[in-house]
């Protein structure tokens, strides 16, 4: 079953990853809406996890009509990126695909022009 998830694999630790994501979304003129370090967060708690992060992202210009078109789709707007380290050591970012997101919430074909860059803008990040 396709969860559609796409995993890109990164030659950059968890931080260095979005640090780069960052740099390319600033570039683009993107917002940057939040941080979560899951792996931060476990270690306050005293738990141990392996670097996780997450970076919520977006354009309301472009994720507005998107959440007019398909209310449901405000559970997956703003856009995510997560980095993670997985069990050898190798270092992925992962987003939703975004012709999942418009196949799982029937938004208008027409606008997934509005979420398409984010393939190309995570590529970018891991170069």
């Amino acid at each position: 079953m396709d969860n559609g998830i796409i995993n890109v694999l990164s030659r950059y630790s968890v931080p260095d990853t979005l640090a780069r994501l960052q740099g390319v979304l600033k570039e683009k003129g993107m917002m940057v809406f939040a941080l979560v370090d899951h792996s931060g967060e476990a270690a306050k708690a005293g738990l141990e996890m392996r670097p996780t992060q997450l970076l919520i992202f977006g354009s309301p210009k472009g994720g507005t009509p998107l959440m007019v078109a398909a209310p449901s789709l405000a559970i997956d707007l703003p856009l995510k990126a997560l980095a993670w380290q997985d069990e050898k050591g190798q270092v992925w970012l992962s987003y939703n695909s975004p012709e999942y997101l418009q196949q799982r919430h029937g938004f208008p074909a027409e606008l997934l022009k509005n979420i398409a860059g984010v393939s190309a803008l995570v590529q970018k990040a891991v170069e």
